[in-house]
C-alpha cells in the first residue's frame, strides 16, 4: 500500500536525481551489493537535516542482515547496523 509520505518521498528522491543532486539508486546498490555482498531487500530514500541518504536493508550471502545508512550525494556509507542470526541468538541462550 502507497502512504503519501511514500509519494512524497518518491518525488523528492525524482527531483533530486533529475537535478544532479543525488546518484542514482542503481549505482548506490551497485556499489554496496558488491561491497557488503548481499541483495538489497528494502530502500527508503529521506532528507534528514539537508542531507539527502539511501537507507538500505541488505540481506548478505551467509544470510545476515545489514541496514545501512549511505549518503546519496557520493554514496558514502555513514552508518551500518548488523543483526545476528535466530540460530547464533539460541545457541547462546542457553549460558
Amino acid at each position: 500500500m502507497l502512504r503519501a509520505s511514500d509519494d512524497v518521498s518518491h518525488e523528492l528522491a525524482r527531483q533530486a536525481l533529475e537535478q544532479g543532486r543525488v546518484l542514482p539508486l542503481r549505482t548506490v546498490l551497485d556499489k554496496i551489493e558488491r561491497e557488503y555482498q548481499g541483495q538489497a531487500l528494502k530502500v527508503e530514500f529521506e532528507q534528514d537535516d539537508g542531507r539527502f541518504l539511501y537507507k538500505i536493508r541488505l540481506l548478505q550471502s551467509d544470510g545476515r542482515m545489514v541496514k545501512l545508512k549511505v549518503d546519496a550525494v557520493d554514496g558514502r556509507v555513514l552508518d551500518i547496523k548488523r543483526k545476528e542470526h535466530e540460530k547464533d541468538k539460541d545457541a547462546h541462550s542457553g549460558r
